[in-house]
C-alpha cells in the first residue's frame, strides 16, 4: 500500500512539473511572438529609442492579454453558475464588460502617454496602424477611390470614424475582434453617406466595375 501511495505521489509530481514547465513554454512562446509583433512595428519607424519603444509596446501587448484573460473567466464563471437566472446572469456580464472596457481604457491612456515620451506624433500614428494591420490608411482611401466627390467634411468625419474605430481596435484580443471594430465602424459611415444621399450599393458596385476595367488595360 506504502509503495503505491509512494508511486501514485511521484506520478502527481511529474504531472505538476510536466504542467508547469508546458506553462513557462506558453509563457516563453507568448513572449517571442509579441515582441516579433513589436519589432515589425518598430522597424517602419527610425528611431533610436527602438529597444525602448518596442519594451512599451511589447507591455501593452502583455497588459491587454492579461486584462482579456481576467474579465474572459469571470464571464466564463458567471455563464456556467447554475444558481443565478438568465436576467442575473446578462446583468452581470454586462458590468463585467463595463469593467473590462474601463481598465481597457485606463491601460490605452497610459500607454500613449508612454509613447509620447519617446515618439513624435506621426510615429505614433504608425504605431496604431501597426496594431491594427494599417486598416484606417487602407479603408480611407479605399473610400475615397470609390466615391472622388466626397466633400472635405464628408472625408473629415470618415476620417473621425476611422480613428475612432482604431483607438478601440487596437485593446481587442484578437485579428477578428479587430476587424470588427472596423467593420461596426463602416457600418456607421455607410449610414452617413446614404443619410447625405449617397446611394452605397451602387457606388460600389461602379467601384469594382473601374478596377476591373483597370485590370484588363494592364493584361
Amino acid at each position: 500500500m506504502k509503495k503505491i501511495f509512494v508511486t501514485i505521489t511521484v506520478l502527481v509530481g511529474i504531472s505538476l512539473g510536466l504542467k508547469a514547465q508546458s506553462t513557462q513554454q506558453d509563457a516563453e512562446a507568448y513572449t517571442r511572438t509579441i515582441t516579433k509583433r513589436a519589432d515589425k512595428i518598430v522597424a517602419t519607424l527610425h528611431t533610436p529609442d527602438s529597444v525602448q519603444v518596442r519594451d512599451i509596446i511589447v507591455e501593452q501587448y502583455r497588459q491587454l492579454n492579461t486584462t482579456h484573460d481576467l474579465y474572459n473567466a469571470q464571464i466564463k464563471q458567471i455563464k456556467v453558475a447554475t444558481d443565478l437566472s438568465k436576467e442575473i446572469q446578462e446583468t452581470k456580464i454586462k458590468q463585467t464588460e463595463e469593467q473590462r472596457m474601463s481598465a481597457l481604457e485606463k491601460a490605452h491612456s497610459s500607454y500613449l502617454s508612454k509613447l509620447k515620451r519617446v515618439l513624435s506624433q506621426q510615429q505614433i500614428e504608425a504605431v496604431k496602424d501597426g496594431m491594427t494591420y494599417g486598416v484606417l490608411p487602407i479603408t480611407y482611401k479605399g473610400y475615397q477611390e470609390m466615391l472622388p466627390e466626397l466633400t472635405e467634411n464628408q472625408k473629415k468625419q470618415i476620417l473621425a470614424y476611422l480613428t475612432e474605430a482604431r483607438e478601440r481596435a487596437m485593446d481587442a484580443e484578437s485579428s477578428n475582434k479587430k476587424h470588427a471594430w472596423f467593420g461596426k465602424y463602416k457600418g456607421k459611415i455607410n449610414n452617413y453617406l446614404s443619410a447625405s444621399g449617397i446611394d452605397m450599393k451602387q457606388a460600389s458596385k461602379a467601384w469594382e466595375e473601374r478596377i476591373a476595367r483597370e485590370k484588363n488595360k494592364l493584361n
